[in-house]
């Protein structure tokens, strides 16, 4: 669970700081007040996309940090892992702590236990951590993946379907594979040639990685030659042949300090100075006089070098743009070029590849089928009952399966959520009723059946219980709260039957503070409940806090 939730500098908040409580949380509050934000901290650390006009005006960083605690031991050991794989420190005791901050700049740091870690790490700690279930969830609802995928998760059919994407997975790339290889002659004749082409294009330059840096250098020295060997004699004749050279001169101070030393012998590591700075310049005048005599003055190397340099820069643009690069595209026109010549063989070999891939989805698509089959109708059932606890007394929920025309990635199956809501109406796809109070009510069955069977701690619902009234309210409520006893489940509602449920109960309000419009979060309790209550309910009358008091009292 979450214990506390802490945003700095997110929108109209300026420092809040959220204690939560396990079991139901209910937050409450005027349109505009700021609840939504709240939620946004959340998805932020969550790992979802960080929006700078969310910085605060004024501000330039953005804050949000989380002290959860996992009562879970399976789940704490499957965070441990995966935070051992981030390289981050493991939970201290049964605790995490995540912190994320963002600039106006655009820079974005994300810390688990205090370790860094990637943006696509937070996201895979928020993904076993908290689901979030938003108004609009139910559009979602009306897409064919989108019921798979709740049939799945309800059925625990991962595994299958992890072994159903592998086997098609590799059917799709060898697919793929024939097709490139079965072209008409022409085309297959076409494109030889260019691979060709370029395979032997780049086969003659015979390039090496790094040819081009040494001919380019060796091109510079070549187009300096006369001034770099006038040099070399001007250095070599103040070294060693013009009368007072820097040799000459320092013999004669070898000279001087031998006489010194025959009458003070403590100078003999002074000494030495001077014939290592002999040596050195001796190595010096060799060094120079090596590489003089290696420049090669003759027009005729000038000429190679600058050839050579245009030929690997031409390479470089075409293929490029570094030397690698080249050698890189020459090696991979030159293996496509072989597996083109050889295609018929090729062909062959792939078709009976083909086959074994076609026999090993088809295999893979009857056991996630047949386990599809096998868990739909108690998931229809359980969805069923939820229906009926939300005002549809004589609703039937069913769900239908049938083969598909082509396995797609999703599986070989048409899967359809089929719903009668009234006695009398024809049971109908679900992506045929228009009513958005309906549709609610059939997404938060769904919920709340996955809920009761999904491993996820946390479970945010925003604003759900849209387009849902009266005793429905009130039913929406109680399962609210029935999955907090499993659960930590965060709730935003409009409704004061939901909000009577629930507790602890917060509520979001804007201040002015300073002269700027702030966002205020504090825990109701008592009198201070029955006032919000009241105002959910339409005023503060004297009828409106009885009532509250009354749903309080139910709740």
């Amino acid at each position: 669970m979450i214990r506390n939730l802490r945003l700095k500098n997110l929108a109209l908040v300026d420092d809040l700081s959220w204690e939560l409580g396990p079991g139901f949380n209910i937050l409450t509050g005027e349109t505009g007040a700021g609840k939504s934000i709240l939620i946004d901290g959340l998805n932020l650390l969550l790992g979802e996309r960080a929006d700078k006009t969310l910085i605060r005006s004024g501000e330039e960083t953005c804050l949000v940090e989380a002290e959860l605690e996992l009562s879970d031991k399976a789940l704490l050991k499957q965070l441990n892992a995966i935070l051992d794989e981030m390289g981050a420190e493991p939970c201290d005791g049964n605790q995490l702590l995540l912190k994320r901050s963002f600039s106006a700049a655009g820079a974005n740091k994300q810390f688990a236990n205090g370790s860094p870690i990637t943006l696509q790490g937070l996201k895979k700690l928020g993904d076993i951590l908290v689901d979030v279930h938003g108004p609009h969830d139910h559009q979602s609802l009306l897409q064919p993946e989108k019921q798979i995928a709740i049939l799945d998760s309800y059925g625990k059919l991962q595994p299958l379907l992890d072994e159903y994407h592998e086997a098609w997975e590799k059917r799709r790339t060898i697919r793929e594979t024939r097709e490139a290889l079965q072209m008409s002659e022409t085309e297959r004749a076409m494109k030889l040639e260019i691979l060709n082409f370029q395979r032997n294009e780049i086969e003659a330059a015979k390039p090496r990685p790094g040819d081009d840096l040494k001919i380019e250098q060796d091109y510079k020295i070549a187009a300096s030659a006369r001034q770099l060997l006038e040099l070399s004699g001007t250095i070599t004749n103040l070294l060693a042949e013009a009368d007072g050279s820097a040799l000459a001169q320092l013999a004669l101070v070898e000279k001087a300090l031998g006489t010194w030393q025959k009458i003070d012998d403590s100078l003999a590591s002074t000494a030495a100075l001077n014939r290592s700075a002999i040596e050195q310049l001796k190595e010096l005048l060799a060094e120079i006089t090596n590489r003089a005599d290696r420049i090669d003055a003759d027009g005729a190397q000038l000429q190679f070098l600058e050839e050579r340099l245009n030929v690997l820069n031409h390479l470089k643009k075409k293929y490029g743009p570094e030397l690698v690069d080249v050698i890189r595209r020459g090696e991979d026109a030159a293996a496509q070029a072989d597996a083109l010549a050889s295609s018929a063989e090729r062909l062959a070999q792939i078709a009976a590849e083909e086959k074994a891939a076609d026999e090993k989805l088809a295999a893979a698509a009857k056991k996630l089928g047949k386990a599809r089959l096998a868990a739909a109708e108690p998931l229809a059932k359980k969805i069923e009952q939820e229906l009926r606890a939300l005002g549809f007394a004589k609703a039937l929920f069913r769900i239908d399966s049938a083969p598909a025309p082509e396995p797609t990635r999703h599986g070989a199956d048409l899967i359809e959520f089929i719903f009668a809501p009234n006695v009398g109406e024809a049971p109908r796809p679900l992506r045929a009723i228009a009513s958005s109070g309906e549709m609610a009510r059939v997404m938060l069955a769904i919920k709340t059946t996955l809920a009761e069977v999904d491993e996820v701690p946390i479970l945010i619902f925003d604003e759900i219980d849209a387009n849902v009234g009266g005793e429905t309210a009130t039913q929406v409520g109680k399962k609210l709260r029935h999955l907090g006893r499993t659960h930590q489940v965060i709730c935003i509602t409009h409704l004061p039957q939901v909000a009577a449920q629930g507790e602890p109960h917060f509520a979001v309000s804007k201040i002015v503070k300073q002269k700027r419009s702030v966002t205020e979060l504090n825990i109701l309790e008592g009198d201070d409940r029955i006032e919000e209550l009241a105002r959910m309910l339409g005023g503060q009358s004297e009828k409106s806090r009885a009532l509250a008091e009354s749903l309080l009292q139910a709740g």
